[in-house]
């Protein structure tokens, strides 16, 4: 009676590795090609609203130099060559590659 309980254990693991591997197949989502991803160093666009009650929006190229949990620090540089670190919103921030790959 032991070893028939034995086996069906062993039977239903078996079983269960059967019905879960398909699901092991499947590869994970690129981190890099996902927008919300960045990392130290690259190369974005910051999309900076003057006004909160603004429409318009500049398109600022940046450099990230910290991950925040919910904000990211970027190295903006001004036109006589002073560099500016800001604390931003990652939804305020698109990627170059990202623009790259839209533009024709």
């Amino acid at each position: 009676m032991k070893l028939f309980q034995i086996v069906l254990v062993v039977l239903m693991f078996l079983v269960n590795l059967v019905i879960a591997c398909p699901s092991w197949a499947e590869r994970p989502p690129d981190l890099i090609s996902n927008a919300d991803y960045f990392e130290v160093g690259q190369k974005v666009t910051w999309l900076y609203k003057p006004r909160a009650d603004s429409a318009d929006v500049q398109r600022i190229p940046a450099e990230i130099v910290k991950l925040g949990s919910k904000q990211v620090q970027i190295k903006v540089y001004r036109p006589n060559k002073e560099v500016i670190n800001r604390w931003v919103n990652r939804n305020r921030l698109e990627s170059l590659d990202k623009l790259k790959k839209s533009v024709p």
